[in-house]
């Protein structure tokens, strides 16, 4: 649990309404953190984003008067860039360059680490999170960091490994070009492509948070984009 900040408290206020949630904070030493707009560097990053289907409800209803490629990251970047520049702070995303180490962030905020999948996985939310900015501040931001543990290590039948029908995951890592080529057969559109991937669905962590059938569905489309 992250103790009282104002600052951590009106991110959490501004943003709660959408869904956003702050996902943990990671402090810098001197010369480690990303540059600011003003050129310096930060010395803290608060990573923000979804648990579950969080955000689906708001991002689906700004959708109906919004079209455009990449909806779902222009939708974050109309709520977050705002806030940026209201606290005076620099906004981060995953999809813009330059590429900003947010799974490195996470497994410090978090101490999360990755799922075969490639996702990190949470103990209590599994697969099913996200990251969908951060916001970078230049001074540190008071923090109690996760120490969680690691579930894939204490899964013994590891079902993630099995589901799949075209054996895209396994221990050695995920073979997206595989896995792309079963989702665009007639099998893939018919399983993953409806439902969401079978392999991460296998995961028996945090399964109460699996993503409603929508969001799977935009998301599958999105990994064959």
């Amino acid at each position: 649990m992250r103790p009282p900040s104002p600052v951590l408290d009106g991110i959490a206020a501004s943003l709660e309404e959408h869904g956003i949630l702050i996902r943990g904070v990671v402090n810098f030493g001197p010369g480690e953190g990303p540059l600011l707009g003003d050129g310096s560097l930060a010395r803290a990053v608060v990573l923000l984003g979804n648990v579950g289907g969080s955000i689906w409800p708001a991002f689906t209803e700004w959708r109906k008067a919004h079209d455009g490629p990449d909806p779902l990251d222009t939708w974050s970047k109309t709520l977050i860039r705002p806030l940026a520049e209201l606290l005076g702070a620099a906004a981060y995303f995953p999809s813009d360059p330059p590429w900003q180490p947010f799974q490195q962030w996470a497994m410090k905020a978090e101490g999360l680490k990755s799922s075969p999948l490639g996702i990190l996985i949470h103990p209590e939310f599994g697969l099913w999170h996200g990251y969908r900015g951060a916001l970078g501040f230049p001074y540190a931001i008071e923090n109690s960091p996760d120490g969680a543990e690691h579930p894939c290590e204490s899964c013994a039948d590891k079902p993630c490994l099995s589901a799949c029908p075209v054996n895209a995951v396994s221990l050695s890592g995920f073979d997206i070009p595989r896995c792309r080529a079963y989702l665009a057969s007639d099998a893939g559109k018919a399983t993953c492509m409806v439902s969401g991937c079978v392999a991460r669905n296998a995961c028996p962590v945090g399964a109460r948070y699996r993503y409603p059938p929508k969001q799977l569905e935009f998301h599958m489309e999105a990994l064959m984009r």
